[in-house]
């Protein structure tokens, strides 16, 4: 039997004695069973969900709101897991909160479960998490590389920015760039053509705090350069990114960066030089393409235009701009990939699911990125149109994908040349 885990006031794990294990896809709670769970793994992180109140299946098969811990004083509190990189999540956690409470933090919660006193995640690996893994980040000597590298470049701001990203966001592709390896970002606009549910730099007021600040200045070419040359001429497959957390839509910064290309490509003709983008600027992204651009990266929550646009919230541009850049880029010699943000309950229903795979047929991406949603599913179902169709199960999904003929399934973004 997997049993319900919870939190009690005293910050102490507890697993239920008589509770099973639920999860939740859209906005249904099921039982959780062998099949949906796999050991949780190294570099997961077990968190309260702030305000939730757990919700367990009964030795009669109800489902059942536990208020109160059944062996201290206090509250019982719904448990998450946060995943590494490399995992996708398949179920969300069961809990209910008060609709007065604000949403919870932009976290990407998955279902756990405990059973012989091992901890289960609702989840299933989708890509190698070597290089992602947090043993290899904030390092006892990250301070004195980021001092060592500031002290270099004493006017570069964005190594200014990117030294706060490292420090005190504990950003990883961030703090690459002070280790000299693999993908390391590089922050390069201001501004944004979209005002995303889930946006990680910018929400408005009444919605949850964002977890870091965006850049307020727009970088020259020579600042990007001057991060980029030395960052690609490392070794083992060197990537650099423009269009990080802390930014909004690169694309929106073309001149910039294709200047910026012209001068890195002067000076090396190793690494990867990447851009992570909405995509919906679609003369820029052909700009920058057309500059020496090696690999494209576009986020999108799925094909369905009512959900993009719902979830998006895309200024001057919609899906069509964004297919359309996305064919530029394949046609180009552009790797491209998609950045998917899954969220179980809605990715995997069957209408999503045929929409995404029709985008994915005609466009010829080369890849699709599974990253999970982080978001609270509440906030994010509410301002979503009503879902219909049959929920596949993101396993199934998955599968799905991994039958396009010619199409990578992973999660996160690889060296191309």
């Amino acid at each position: 039997m997997y049993r319900l885990v919870f939190a009690g006031d005293d910050g102490q794990l507890y697993d239920h004695h008589s509770l099973r294990a639920t999860g939740r896809t859209g906005d249904r709670f099921i039982e959780l069973n062998e099949d949906d769970l796999e050991k949780l793994p190294a570099g997961a992180s077990l968190v309260m969900v702030p305000g939730g109140r757990p919700v367990g299946v009964s030795r009669a098969g109800r489902f059942s709101l536990l208020e109160r811990n059944p062996w201290r004083k206090g509250r019982a509190w719904a448990v998450g897991a946060l995943l590494p990189q490399g995992y996708t999540r398949t179920l969300l956690p069961s809990y209910q909160r008060a609709q007065a409470e604000r949403p919870a933090p932009l976290l990407g919660y998955a279902a756990v479960a405990c059973r012989d006193g091992e901890m289960f995640v609702a989840a299933c690996k989708t890509d190698n998490p070597e290089r992602w893994a947090p043993a290899h980040y904030d390092s006892s000597g990250l301070p004195a590389l980021v001092t060592e590298k500031v002290k270099q470049y004493p006017a570069n701001r964005i190594l200014r920015q990117l030294a706060h990203c490292a420090l005190e966001y504990h950003c990883f592709t961030a703090q690459n760039i002070f280790y000299g390896r693999w993908e390391g970002g590089i922050p390069v606009s201001p501004a944004c053509n979209a005002g995303c549910l889930g946006c990680i730099s910018k929400q408005p007021a009444e919605c949850c705090p964002s977890p870091q600040a965006r850049i307020e200045y727009q970088p020259e070419p020579g600042e990007i350069a001057e991060i980029a040359v030395p960052h690609l001429r490392s070794g083992d497959g060197p990537i650099v990114s423009f269009g990080q957390g802390c930014e909004g839509e690169p694309a929106l910064a073309a001149k910039t960066i294709v200047k910026a290309i012209e001068m890195i490509r002067g000076n090396t003709g190793g690494g990867t030089i990447n851009m992570n983008s909405n995509a919906g600027f679609t003369a820029g992204v052909a700009d920058i393409c057309r500059a020496g651009l090696d690999a494209l990266r576009v986020t999108l929550i799925g094909a369905g235009e009512e959900t993009y646009k719902t979830y998006h919230r895309p200024h001057n541009f919609d899906l069509a701009d964004v297919r359309n850049s996305i064919k530029i880029a394949v046609s180009g010699g552009v790797y491209t990939s998609l950045n998917l943000l899954v969220c179980p309950g809605l990715t995997d229903r069957e209408e999503e699911t045929r929409a995404l795979l029709e985008l994915v047929r005609d466009t010829g991406v080369n890849m699709i990125q599974l990253r999970n949603l982080n978001i609270d599913p509440d906030f994010l179902f509410q301002h979503l149109p009503p879902q219909s169709g049959e929920v596949l199960g993101i396993p199934a999904l998955i599968e799905m994908l991994r039958e396009v003929p010619g199409l990578t399934v992973g999660s996160f973004s690889r060296p191309v040349r």
